[in-house]
């Protein structure tokens, strides 16, 4: 709903009206559409919209809100699923959409160096002619500073890394409207603090991030991608540990189970198995490739997979991975009219058959549909909870279901989040992964952003 019973910041929103014009939108269409993301969290709407073009006017906009103690919430392509742009204390959302411009792209270094607000697609179109391809893929066409604010990931992590690795530095806007270069473009360096890593992952918490310098790779001499089914989900999941143990350089290896299988041939005009299955992708030269290919279906082949199903055209492959990166509406399409709870845990490559088999046996008591698939070369899947969030009952039961997934996810030495976000979903489990370490982190908040503006309510209370 939107903000109506907390404080009016009129004085701040005075002089950010006299700064910006027009840019600066308190109209309530333009205010619902910032007062959620992507996830089942309920909607708070920011008391104004801010549209900024340049690092110089997201400073002087974090200076005005600073000196009145007017919450900041950046705000990139809303897609993140953890309710990280909610408004949760009103305050001004900083729209990055108007910042997406490239302003760098240092071929021989394999560096790039964008606007927050340039999207992961759009970076990837415009250096394509150069051979070159940046690699991380959430699904949805976020933006890189957005990607870089919740260390996202994705189906290439297994290869290429997630956020963290991608990330060579930032300039970021801080609490005061400091404007703050975070690392030099070279490729290491040991001077001082490792700022970077500090603001990626930090949420919009810590500052708001305004350009990014990412990493770059080639695009690969031979893209191969491929299909194969299993028995059960335990042999899918033994085969990708088995894979990710031998060495094989996989550029992507994910897992559907079988009702997310259903989902997607309905949704995406596919006609795989309905059966747990392995999506794969191999990167390299065309002997590279073929030789992983041929290991990996040994591999497959010792757990009782099924048939590979090929393609090694563009288009085919662009529809595959289309197919999986639609999963979460194809589960949707499910129950027409529900809302999703994903979630999001990322355990050692060891213990991952074990969770997920633990967690489907969970599944088996429940009346509440939730396909799974995960970025499994890493340790990574995800439900998708298929709820009526206005049902306290199915709320309550997804909530159930969802902590005993983190709490065995974290006894087997695995996380909350693998790279959704804490947000607001996963606060409650940080004291449990972090101990002592949550501790430090509010104190590092609390130096940085003394009056707790920057995006308030997030990842934990002060």
């Amino acid at each position: 709903m939107l903000a109506n019973t907390l404080p009016t910041h009129d004085a701040a929103l005075s002089e950010l009206t006299a700064l910006l014009g027009d840019r600066l939108s308190t109209g309530d269409a333009v205010r619902e559409q910032h007062a959620h993301d992507e996830s089942w969290h309920h909607p708070e709407a920011p008391h104004a919209v801010a549209f900024p073009e340049t690092t110089q006017e997201v400073s002087e906009i974090v200076t005005i809100c600073a000196r009145h103690g007017t919450p900041v919430i950046p705000f990139g392509t809303g897609t993140s699923l953890e309710g990280q742009v909610v408004a949760v204390e009103g305050g001004v959302s900083i729209d990055m959409m108007r910042m997406n411009r490239v302003l760098e792209v240092n071929a021989e270094d394999l560096d790039a160096t964008v606007e927050a607000g340039v999207t992961r697609k759009k970076l990837n179109a415009f250096i394509r002619d150069q051979g070159l391809f940046f690699p991380v893929d959430p699904g949805a066409d976020a933006s890189i500073g957005g990607m870089a604010a919740t260390r996202a990931s994705g189906t290439n992590a297994v290869r290429y890394g997630t956020m963290r690795e991608s990330v060579l530095a930032l300039t970021v806007v801080m609490a005061d409207g400091r404007i703050v270069k975070t690392a030099r473009r070279a490729r290491k360096s040991s001077a001082g603090y490792d700022l970077t890593r500090l603001f990626v992952g930090s949420e919009g918490t810590l500052g708001v991030i305004t350009e990014v310098t990412v990493r770059l790779f080639g695009i690969p001499e031979a893209i191969s991608a491929a299909t194969v089914s299993f028995p059960d989900i335990e042999s899918a999941v033994n085969a990708v540990i088995i894979t990710i143990q031998s060495g094989i350089p996989m550029a992507r290896i994910e897992l559907l189970d079988e009702v997310q299988i259903e989902a997607i041939n309905a949704y995406s005009g596919l006609d795989n198995p309905v059966a747990p299955t392995l999506f794969l992708e191999f990167h390299g030269t065309e002997a590279g490739v073929a030789e992983q290919a041929e290991r990996v279906g040994e591999i497959c082949q010792e757990f009782g997979a099924g048939n590979f199903r090929w393609a090694t055209q563009q288009e085919d492959r662009n529809k595959l991975w289309q197919a999986r990166h639609d999963a979460a509406w194809a589960a949707k399409a499910m129950k027409p009219g529900c809302s999703l709870w994903p979630t999001d845990v990322c355990v050692p490559i060891s213990r991952l058959a074990e969770c997920i088999v633990e967690t489907k046996k969970d599944l088996e008591t429940t009346t509440i549909p939730a396909p799974l698939a995960g970025h499994v070369g890493d340790g990574n899947f995800h439900l998708v909870f298929l709820l009526d969030r206005d049902d306290p009952a199915e709320c309550t039961e997804a909530e159930r279901l969802n902590d005993r997934l983190v709490q065995r996810a974290l006894a087997m030495g695995g996380t909350c989040t693998g790279e959704h976000g804490v947000g607001l979903g996963k606060m409650k489990f940080l004291q449990a992964e972090h101990g002592e370490g949550l501790a430090v982190m509010r104190q590092m908040k609390t130096a940085l952003d003394p009056q707790n503006i920057m995006n308030p309510g997030k990842i934990f209370s002060i």
